[in-house]
This record gives structure tokens, C-alpha cells and sequence, in this order.
């Protein structure tokens, strides 16, 4: 990490405008070893790697998420958006201004390449993420606008209609996303509003989430997190230490899809709208609360016994069939029985006020990484929507899937092996 860089007065180079769901719930194995103490703050991770940041990055307290879709037709605008982005993503996470002359010291006539809300605030541990949904190799009535299609990865798709999905077409789908994380709420507006600001008349923001209360661990040096549920999530998601389940889970290999070589070392990433009935919710029985989680609420630990991080004995008998019931959301979603399958979770809570019929509009913001849906996320959803229990208590309201290009060179910008 970096020492963090006040925003105020800073300037620098930049770049004008350019013209519950599967295991979402503490599920899977459970390998990791009792979590060390998590940090007091963070500054700045770098923007520029081998992969993407806020993938492996330990998951921040806020997100704000964001789906563009392209209203350009020209790929030569495209790509300047994308050169654009990357020059003040990168300054941003270093806790920068957005543009080269920032909020307050530009000529007075003229708009300033910086909204200003982040002045004096540090990189709060911002990272930006992004991400290249199906539309934009092929739109919706089939075109190939950008000269992209021979290079969509077989798996980029739009997902099923899973059995209990309602969704909303506002709150799905996607030509392009962003990711921003941090542990500032503001920082992380500040983020997504500049780099909507800079694709004014590029794109337009199709939709959007505010994401609080991190729903996951991504690092050994995190403590598991709650859901509104009440219950610890994330307790056997993969870890960032876990370098080789990173490797089998997380990021494309070489050769997985040979008409998309440019998506190696890049990811997919699912979304996924999970509204929860919070008020049917509290009033159930403890008891039965465990047992739709296969997990104790205080612990975590799973009902077979012991820690948090013991492996469930999914044959231990009980008073009425298995001690971890067939159906609890822990065993339908578990490794075990969906031939090995894991994901990284960076999922959030979120409360967006209040339903027509006075309910909390509430619940989880389901974020995965995996190395290909097909494999890794669609089978498991699958399963969960057949027979999970927890499933009469959760809706989802939205639904999309994005490719995350690899990470950013010195000198590149963001999925620039995509246009090669």
C-alpha cells in the first residue's frame, strides 16, 4: 500500500471526455484457517497489474456498482471512452482528481473535469473494476456494432431465467460495468459520477446499485461479515492466499476459450439482485432459521458441530433425518455436490427504502467472480433454485453477467487486447 494523497489541489496527466445467488450464504468449503485481525484502514491499491483490482483485493465496506450501455456506434469513440476511463481510474485510485486539472482550478466558464465531492478525502482503499457485457459484441437485434462479435467468449451470455427470478429489465443486463469499491461511501459515488460524466454521449448509465456492509471475505486477514439475515456470509469463500483455487476458480487460463485468448487472466463477473422478504423473515423460528441456513446464527459453525471453519458432516444423523438438512442452503450449494465448483464472493447488503406494500426494499447485492459461468455459477443456481429452502424467502429482481478483461499495463488501457 501507498501512503494516501489528499485530493485538494492536486493535478496531474489525464485525458479529456471522450466524444442469493448460488453460495451466497456462507456456503462451500470450508478450508480456511481462523481469520487474523483485520487492518484499521487503507490507503491506495494499485490501479495496474496483472489482473483487475477488487477481485482478490481484501472487499472494502461500500460499493457502488454501475451498468452503461453504449449509445455510440463508432469503435474508434469506444475506445477513446475506454482510454479515458483508465487515465482517471488510475488517478482516482490514487486518490487523485478524476481530471488532470481538477475541481476547483480550471478556467470559470468551463465545466471542471472533477465533480469536487472528494476534495481532501484519501483513496479510502478505492478500487474500479470493469467489466464487457454480451451487448457489446452483439446488440440486441444481433449487430456487430464495434466489430467484436468473432471475439465473444462463448460463455458471455445473457443468463437464464432461473425458476423464481422476476427481474426487472432496469435492474439488468448490461453493455459495459463498472465496479467501484472503497471503504468512503463518497469516494465510491465520486467514482462512478466522474466516469459517467466522462462517457457523456458514449454511454448511458442503464442502471446502478449503492452497496453497504460487505457480504464475504476475500482474505485471510478478514473476519466474516453478516448478512440482513443475520447470519455470517462468506465463510468458505475463496481467499486471495488461496493462490491456487484463485488459479482452478477465479481467472481464465490459457486455452479456455480460444476465440477470446484476450479474456486469459480476466474473469467473469456475475450480478445478481436478491431482494429478501425481511419482514416474513423475522418472524420465523430460530430454530428453523438455522436449519434453512445449515449453519448456527451465532457461530456460524455448521449444525453438525464445531468452529465456524470445521467441514460440515453432511451425514450426521439428526432427531428427524440429517442433523444439516437436504435442503439448507449450505449443503445445496456446497462443492461437494456441484462437482467442485467454487466462486469469489464481494457481495453487499443494500436498503433502497421501502416497497409499495411498505416493506423493506432490501437485501443482497450478489456479486461473483468466476472462471466460466457455465461451470461455475449457472449449474449451482440451478440447484439452489430447485430445492434450497432458503430460496422461499429471497426474489431476484435483477440479473447480468460481464467479462473483466485482464489487468492494465503501463501504457494500456482497459481491455485494450479486445480491440488488438
Amino acid at each position: 500500500m501507498t501512503e494516501g494523497i489528499s485530493r485538494r489541489g492536486l493535478v496531474g496527466g489525464g485525458v479529456a471526455a471522450a466524444g442469493l445467488a448460488a453460495g451466497a450464504f456462507a456456503a462451500g468449503r470450508a478450508t480456511a484457517a481462523e481469520p487474523k485481525p483485520e487492518p484499521t484502514g487503507r490507503d491506495a491499491f494499485a490501479f495496474r497489474g496483472d489482473h483487475q483490482a477488487g477481485i482478490t483485493t481484501p472487499a472494502q465496506d461500500r460499493l457502488h456498482f454501475a451498468a452503461f450501455d453504449v449509445t455510440t456506434g463508432s469503435r474508434s469513440q469506444l475506445i477513446a471512452l475506454l482510454q479515458a476511463w483508465t487515465v482517471a481510474a488510475d488517478r482516482m485510485t490514487r486518490g487523485l482528481s478524476a481530471g488532470e486539472v481538477g475541481p476547483t482550478e480550471g478556467a470559470s466558464n468551463l465545466p471542471p473535469d472533477d465533480t469536487g465531492e472528494a476534495i481532501g478525502l484519501p483513496a479510502s482503499g478505492l478500487t474500479i473494476t470493469f467489466g464487457f457485457g454480451p451487448g457489446l459484441f452483439r446488440d440486441a437485434e444481433g449487430r456487430d456494432r464495434f466489430g467484436l462479435a468473432g471475439r465473444q467468449p462463448k460463455a458471455l451470455r445473457t443468463l437464464p431465467h432461473f425458476p423464481g427470478d422476476v427481474l426487472d429489465p432496469e435492474r439488468s443486463y448490461g453493455d459495459l460495468c463498472i465496479q467501484a469499491c472503497a471503504d468512503d461511501p463518497q469516494v465510491a459515488v465520486h467514482a462512478i459520477r466522474n466516469l459517467a460524466r466522462i462517457g457523456f454521449g458514449t454511454v448511458a448509465v442503464r442502471w446502478s446499485q449503492l452497496g453497504f456492509g460487505r457480504t464475504s471475505t476475500t482474505s485471510t486477514s478478514q473476519s466474516t461479515p453478516r448478512n440482513l439475515f443475520g447470519f455470517k456470509d462468506g465463510t468458505a469463500n475463496v481467499k486471495a492466499e488461496q493462490t491456487a483455487d484463485v488459479n482452478e476458480h477465479v481467472w481464465v487460463g490459457a486455452g479456455d476459450d480460444p476465440r477470446a485468448e484476450w479474456l486469459t487472466g480476466g474473469s467473469y463477473l456475475v450480478t445478481r439482485r436478491i431482494n429478501m422478504t425481511i419482514e416474513v423473515w423475522d418472524r420465523q423460528p430460530l430454530g428453523d432459521q438455522e436449519a434453512f441456513i445449515g449453519r448456527t446464527k451465532d457461530a456460524g459453525a455448521p449444525l453438525s458441530g464445531g468452529s465456524e471453519f470445521t467441514e460440515p458432516d453432511f451425514s450426521m444423523p439428526g432427531s428427524d433425518g440429517p442433523v444439516i438438512p437436504t435442503d439448507s442452503h449450505v449443503r445445496v450449494v456446497h462443492p461437494d455436490f456441484n462437482g467442485g465448483a467454487r466462486m469469489l464472493r464481494r457481495g453487499y447488503n443494500f436498503v433502497d427504502g421501502s416497497n409499495p406494500l411498505g416493506g423493506l426494499d432490501a437485501g443482497l447485492f450478489f456479486i461473483a467472480f468466476v472462471r466460466d459461468p457455465d461451470t461455475h455459477f449457472i449449474p449451482v443456481q440451478n440447484a439452489m433454485a430447485k430445492s434450497d429452502a432458503l430460496m422461499e424467502y429471497l426474489r431476484v429482481t435483477g440479473s447480468a453477467l460481464f467479462a473483466v478483461p485482464p489487468g492494465v499495463g503501463e501504457g494500456e488501457y482497459v481491455g485494450q487486447g479486445l480491440f488488438a
